[in-house]
């Protein structure tokens, strides 16, 4: 992905999506377009740019809603994400809204087959177990599990299965929310979110080598 250097975000990047918050319309965005790109998708493109030949392909999202379906028809999303994604297609993802910057990693959309795979594998009594762990250290080190979950239990689950509240994921993924800390917004926001990164490369190993990528489609995008 071509891009400039990255010297961290810009203040205005917090200030910008505050007003998104609370001005989402397209007038608005279209006389605010040029701070979107100078301060908000430029510097974003620049991070995923820097950390693509560690950490996988780089792709930055649009700015756009899909309200096709939604009750809720604002058409701008309030933050800017982005992803690099290892070649079994777990992803590393960074995000900048006004609160600050969020990092985090994981399998966000399982299609049907990875869905199956990762079941397998969290029922299994060696990568369940590890899998376990791995989330565990996280847990210690300050992340957060999320992930869309079933409200109950799939199919042919046992009640009282050790590993019930895993089995019953969709997507899972870890996540930080980092705030809006002095370094954010300059030269050691790279290294720190390289660092960031790096911690999440047990749990994204975990992913690669149970789920893997799918075979049906590629829904993240």
């Amino acid at each position: 992905m071509g891009a400039g250097s990255f010297e961290g975000f810009s203040r205005r990047a917090l200030d910008f999506f505050a007003e998104v918050e609370r001005e989402n319309s397209r007038e608005w965005w279209l006389a605010h377009k040029p701070l979107y790109e100078a301060d908000v998708r430029a510097p974003i493109t620049a991070l995923v740019g820097a950390l693509e030949p560690d950490f996988g392909v780089a792709h930055v999202f649009r700015p756009n809603r899909d309200v096709r379906f939604a009750a809720d028809k604002a058409p701008y999303k309030t933050h800017q994400g982005a992803y690099c994604a290892t070649a079994d297609k777990a992803y590393y993802y960074v995000q900048i809204d006004a609160d600050g910057l969020l990092v985090g990693a994981g399998g966000y959309r399982f299609a049907a087959d990875q869905l199956g795979r990762y079941r397998a594998a969290v029922s299994d009594d060696l990568a369940g177990p590890d899998l376990e762990r791995i989330l565990s250290a996280s847990g210690a080190d300050g992340l957060e599990v999320g992930g869309e979950q079933l409200k109950s239990r799939p199919r042919g689950v046992a009640a009282d299965h050790p590993r019930l509240e895993l089995l019953r994921h969709k997507s899972i993924h870890l996540s930080r929310g980092i705030g809006d800390p002095d370094w954010v917004f300059g030269p050691e926001a790279l290294p720190r979110i390289r660092a960031e990164w790096e911690r999440l490369r047990a749990f994204t190993g975990w992913l690669d080598q149970h789920v893997g990528a799918t075979e049906i489609d590629d829904r993240f995008s």
